[in-house]
C-alpha cells in the first residue's frame, strides 16, 4: 500500500533527548526520536525570539499567509444535543490549502508516549474509520500516514466551492466518497508530548509542507509544574490578539474534523 510520498529528512536530526531518564519498567523502552533541528521547544530551552500567539500551553509562530483558529470540545449540552460550553483543545494552523492540527499533552518523566499512540492511532483508524494506515520517517522522526474515506453526499458537495467540486473525479461522486489522506506527526517532549495532524495540499506539496513545518519546529511547549496524569490534555487559552482583532470566538471557532467525529478522534487517550 502506498498513499504517496514523504521525503525523508535530509539532515541528521539534532536536538536534546526528550528524556535522559531510564525507563520505569525492566523492558527496554521504546527509542525516541530527537526533535528536529530547532524546536520544537520546551519552555525551559533556550528557544529562537519569534512573534507567536499565545495559546497557554502553546506558543506558535506567526508567519505571513497563516490563520488560526482553536478547535472546542463540547462540556455541557442542551436536551437537543447542541453544545453549550466548551473548552479549547486544539490549535488549527491553517495556510493556503492546507491546515495542521496541533494538540499537546502531559507524558511520562522518564519515557516518551509517541510510539503507543502511534499504534493506537494506526489501530483506530483501521478498525473505526474503516481506513488505512502506513509508517514512514520524516523530518520529527516516525510519523504515520492514514487513508481514510471522506463522505461525499449530496449535502457535503452542495457546501463545497464549485471550483474544487469540479475537480473531484466522478467516480468518488457516485460511489459518495474519497479517499483522503491525513499525516499524523509526534514529538515527545519533557514531560509533554505534541502531535501534529497534516491535512490538505501539504500532503504532497512540498511548499506548502515547508511553511507547515517551519511552525511546528517553532512551537514552545508551556509545560507547567503541576502535576498531570500522561496524556490529559494540557490547558488551552484564546490569545489576547483574537479579541483585539475584533473576532468573535464562534467565528473563530472551526472543528478539523478528518474523520468526521470531532476533534476527540485525534487526542491521545
Amino acid at each position: 500500500m502506498a498513499f504517496g510520498r514523504r521525503r525523508q529528512a535530509e539532515e541528521p536530526e539534532k536536538g536534546p533527548e526528550a528524556t535522559e531518564e531510564p525507563a520505569e519498567t525492566a523492558e527496554e523502552a521504546p527509542a525516541e526520536a530527537e526533535p528536529a533541528e530547532g524546536g520544537p521547544w520546551d519552555s525551559e530551552d533556550s528557544f529562537p525570539e519569534l512573534q507567536r500567539l499565545d495559546f497557554g500551553s502553546l506558543q506558535v509562530p506567526v508567519a505571513p499567509g497563516l490563520g488560526f483558529q482553536v478547535n472546542f470540545e463540547a462540556t455541557q449540552v442542551d436536551e437537543e444535543g447542541n453544545p453549550l460550553d466548551g473548552r479549547p483543545v486544539a490549535v488549527l494552523v491553517q495556510y493556503e490549502e492546507s491546515a495542521m492540527q496541533l494538540q499537546v499533552f502531559a507524558a511520562p518523566k522518564r519515557s516518551g508516549i509517541w510510539d503507543d499512540v502511534r499504534r493506537e492511532t494506526a489501530k483506530d483508524i483501521q478498525e473505526e474509520a474503516q481506513g488505512q494506515t502506513q509508517e514512514g520517517e520524516g523530518p520529527f522522526g516516525p510519523e504515520l500516514l492514514a487513508m481514510v474515506p471522506a463522505a461525499l453526499t449530496e449535502e457535503v458537495l452542495a457546501e463545497m466551492p464549485e471550483e474544487v467540486r469540479e475537480q473531484i473525479p466522478a467516480e468518488f461522486v457516485e460511489q459518495g466518497w474519497a479517499p483522503q489522506i491525513i499525516r499524523f506527526l509526534g514529538v515527545d517532549g519533557p514531560r509533554w508530548f505534541l502531535q501534529a495532524v497534516v491535512q490538505g495540499a501539504a500532503i504532497e506539496n512540498e511548499e506548502q509542507w515547508q511553511v507547515l513545518e517551519d511552525v511546528l519546529r517553532g512551537v514552545v511547549v508551556v509545560r507547567g509544574d503541576a502535576p498531570m496524569p500522561p496524556r490529559d490534555l494540557l490547558e488551552l487559552q484564546i490569545p489576547k490578539e483574537f479579541s483585539e482583532a475584533g473576532q468573535d470566538e464562534e467565528e473563530a471557532v472551526e472543528t478539523f474534523d478528518p474523520f468526521e467525529r470531532g476533534p476527540e478522534i485525534t487526542e491521545v487517550r
